[in-house]
């Protein structure tokens, strides 16, 4: 699973990666969670547009709220089957962006956590999904981060990982004419464990209320 992740970039450095308006306000996360809001790109009718999106997605039909909590993520293998998520796949697919991302490894009763990050340490778009639910007043537009198996570096700590898009898949991902699931399904891969590199962090991260950049320190 993908349960806790980063994004310090400059806002104005984002806009330009992944080329979208975006209005609001903004500042460096190092210890982002569930429940919490997210920098998400989606397409709007006149181009990319920036939103923050509640992390744990409620379907649109869903009777309660409660449920965006059990559904941070959504599996690549199963995503087109389950009722929670095969309408977004089709309709509201969004880029999460982000620069680093947590996994514990289970070391006996303790569980160490490590930061993943590219290489070049560029920012990076999760593949996503996003809905819009609606109950008497009250509209909350949320999220979930789509997952895989590992590669050749996560599964050193962990059995799954986020789905990291690469630049040329990004716009098909946000393309709303492409409604072909096995195609999506395609680009919901891996990401080249070449191009990533791990290091142990603090358990300072266990904590969301810790938000400082200590948090996304070597150990070593």
């Amino acid at each position: 699973m993908c349960g806790r992740f980063s994004l310090a970039e400059d806002i104005h450095r984002l806009q330009m990666q992944f080329q979208f308006e975006y209005e609001g306000e903004f500042y460096p996360r190092y210890n982002i969670a569930p429940s919490q809001n997210i920098l998400t790109v989606i397409q709007g009718n006149k181009g990319r547009v920036g939103k923050q999106l509640r992390w744990g997605l409620i379907p649109f039909w869903a009777k309660d709220e409660k449920i965006g909590y059990k559904l941070i993520n959504a599996r690549a293998e199963t995503v087109d089957e389950k009722a929670s998520f095969k309408h977004s796949l089709k309709k509201r697919r969004c880029l999460i962006l982000a620069d680093g991302f947590y996994e514990w490894k289970k070391d006996g009763k303790t569980k160490q956590p490590y930061r993943f990050v590219l290489k070049n340490r560029e920012p990076f778009a999760f593949a996503g999904l996003w809905d819009r639910w609606e109950k008497g007043n009250e509209i909350i537009y949320s999220c979930t981060i789509i997952t895989t198996r590992p590669n050749e570096l996560t599964e050193k700590v962990h059995d799954r990982m986020p789905v990291i898009l690469t630049r040329e898949n990004q716009d098909a991902w946000l393309d709303r004419t492409i409604e072909d699931t096995e195609y999506l399904k395609s680009l919901l891969v891996p990401y080249d464990a070449g191009e990533m590199e791990t290091y142990e962090v603090s358990t300072l991260i266990n904590s969301p209320k810790n938000e400082t950049k200590e948090v996304i320190v070597p150990l070593n």
